[in-house]
């Protein structure tokens, strides 16, 4: 498992590209893009070009992880 680069979420930018996701994760950035493909996944996509906001992004894993921080 990759580690991430950011400590806490306060770091993370208003919307994640899949780079960011990835690298908040520790996953690579096929596993980020299958999961970007997830039905109950939070991306916004504007155009071709998929995004995630950062609030729903964090619900996401805390909701996933038992609180995540």
């Amino acid at each position: 498992m990759k580690k991430s680069i950011y400590q806490n979420y306060e770091e993370l930018p208003l919307f994640l590209n899949s780079e960011t996701v990835a690298k908040t994760l520790g996953v690579s950035p096929s596993s980020t893009y299958e999961l970007m493909h997830e039905p109950d996944f939070p991306v916004l996509r504007i155009g071709n070009r998929m995004v995630v906001p950062k609030e729903q992004f964090i619900q996401w894993v805390m909701e996933r992880t038992g609180g995540g921080r």
